[in-house]
């Protein structure tokens, strides 16, 4: 039996977005180890049917000591496992564990960033210097004739000038039609909006709290619910003092980690991420477009792949609460609209981001290395 070896950073990523990746590995005959750093879900993992190896390693660690400790211990991994193939996933772990994985002698790999996350997020010189030396690993040392790349949005191809058979464009991590049914809207108003994300800046958790205390004081009835906790690894965590800080403002509250997603989207009219964080596709607007639910977000790469501007929702530019909140007025004022967008969305999942959809796309990539 052919060997599929994971490669990512947490187990509780893997667990969210990329179960079904396993389960086509699994149904395409592979043996599947996911290499991880564990905490809370090396049983869930187990419970698939797929072994786990440990992989201690801080994802907001960037020290040379740290870098070194992290891909010496990949190496080991690959060398002890002999995988027939190694999914890398997300951006650490594709340029640190490509590299690893060539080291120590695997002969298939395939690269999935998901997204491009805070290092294009900001602009310094630091971050300018690394994203020159993730382009030329990822897009030419890596690259090879035993090398697939996954990437959730063609932008982000393009950012390591890649194309071609090698490169294949997946809806993101996946979504189960049966888990987000559509349903009824709830009474307004209030209009409720909704954020399911984790609580980092990047993601525009301050800007929707803005965005909806202007839509108040222009008049609209909008209520903000914020479903999420603070990333201790991510350098630009939200703090538990700005979210309950916000929570004290009249029409905002922060729930925290919710666990049921669906349930979110059945009590609220609208989706809202303000992100500027480069995102793939987030998941969260995903499950909001099964949902039927319409969609605020910004004109960015992966949610303007999924959202197309008062189509299935309405894109603002980046930082631009003036116009979201505009949006969130116009949307207040008028339920027609609100279905119109919502029933879009719905259409817009199922035709592109179903699970379904995912899991066809990366077993042809799995089938590249069985021939």
């Amino acid at each position: 039996m052919p060997k599929l070896l994971y490669l990512v950073t947490e187990d509780w990523f893997f667990v969210s977005h990329f179960l079904p990746m396993a389960r086509t590995a699994r149904a395409a005959g592979f043996e599947v180890v996911v290499a991880t750093r564990v905490r809370n879900h090396a049983a869930r993992i187990a419970a698939e049917g797929l072994r786990v190896v440990a992989l201690e390693g801080e994802r907001r660690s960037i020290g040379p000591a740290a870098v070194v400790r992290d891909f010496a211990r990949i190496v080991q991994i690959v060398r002890a496992e002999r995988p027939d193939l190694v999914h890398c996933i997300a951006l650490r772990m594709v340029a640190l564990g490509g590299l690893a994985a060539r080291l120590g002698g695997a002969r298939g790999l395939v690269l999935a960033p998901t997204g491009l996350g805070q290092l294009w997020s900001e602009e310094s010189a630091a971050n300018r210097m690394a994203r020159a030396a993730l382009r030329f690993v990822i897009g030419n040392l890596l690259r090879g004739p035993g090398t697939r790349y996954l990437f959730e949005n063609i932008d982000d191809a393009r950012e390591f000038r890649l194309s071609g058979a090698a490169v294949t464009i997946v809806p993101g991590a996946g979504v189960d039609p049966a888990d987000f049914p559509p349903s009824p809207e709830p009474r307004a108003p209030p209009l409720k909006v909704a954020v399911v994300a984790r609580m980092i800046a990047a993601k525009g958790i301050e800007d929707a709290v803005v965005a909806v205390r202007r839509a108040r004081d222009l008049g609209a009835a909008v209520e903000l619910d914020l479903y999420g906790l603070p990333d201790p690894s991510n350098p630009r965590s939200c703090s538990q003092a700005e979210l309950t800080g916000w929570a004290t403002q009249p029409g905002i509250a922060w729930h925290g980690r919710t666990g049921d997603v669906a349930q979110v989207w059945r009590t609220h009219h609208v989706a809202m991420l303000l992100t500027w964080y480069r995102e793939g596709v987030p998941r969260a607007l995903i499950e909001a477009a099964a949902s039927g639910r319409p969609i605020v977000t910004t004109d960015s790469p992966g949610c303007r792949d999924l959202v197309r501007d008062h189509r299935e929702g309405m894109l603002v530019g980046l930082r631009d609460t003036e116009a979201a909140a505009r949006a969130l007025v116009e949307l207040a004022a008028d339920p027609e609209l609100r279905q119109r967008l919502g029933l879009a969305a719905q259409m817009r999942f199922k035709e592109h981001y179903t699970q379904s959809d995912v899991q066809q796309a990366v077993a042809a990539v799995y089938a590249a290395f069985r021939l």
